[in-house]
Formats: structure tokens, C-alpha cells, sequence
């Protein structure tokens, strides 16, 4: 995970400023812990995260998603067993792949 990869739109500008490139990782999640001073250090607790920054996160990571695959993100309207979603999921990529 030490690529980072970067928005060409506004790249140039960006760097001619010295502005920080909007990226296409993680990273502002890791900018997020940092600023809450949690650097997965022994002994330290990861803080609490909200449900509007969890949100946010969701949001930035569909983003991301949509940006890479070109393809509309569908949130699931099943809320229930997730673990379970998830395993019929796969489940059933899996059979498909193997076709």
C-alpha cells in the first residue's frame, strides 16, 4: 500500500500551489486517525468514530469506486444479516466463475 494514486483533474494546479493531491486511497482515513492522535501504538484505543464520519467514509469509498470502475455503485437495500449477505455473495460469484 505505498502507491498513491492521485485525480488527474486539477493535478497540475495542485502541485504548481503546493496543495495536497485529492487521492484515490485510504489515506484520508489514515489522516483522519492521526488528527484524533491514534497511530496504532501498543496500548493505544482506536477513537471512537462517528456515524456521520463512518458515513462519509462510505460515501468517499463509493466515490472511489466509481471513479476507478467507470460503473454506478448500488447501495444494497438489504440492512439484515450482513455476514450472511456476504457469503451468498460470494457464494454465488464463485459458482459463476467457475462456469
Amino acid at each position: 500500500d505505498s502507491s498513491r494514486y492521485f485525480y488527474a483533474d486539477g493535478y497540475e494546479e495542485k502541485f504548481a500551489k503546493g496543495e495536497p493531491q485529492k487521492q484515490l486511497s485510504k489515506e484520508f482515513v489514515r489522516q483522519w486517525l492521526i488528527e484524533h492522535n491514534f497511530m496504532n501504538e501498543p496500548g493505544q484505543v482506536m477513537p471512537e468514530i462517528t456515524d456521520e464520519y463512518a458515513e462519509s467514509v462510505s460515501d468517499r469509498y463509493i466515490e472511489l469506486y466509481e471513479h476507478i470502475t467507470g460503473e454506478k455503485f448500488d447501495k444494497a437495500a438489504e440492512t439484515g444479516d450482513i455476514a450472511a449477505r456476504i457469503e451468498r455473495n460470494v457464494a454465488e460469484w464463485l459458482a459463476a466463475y467457475k462456469k
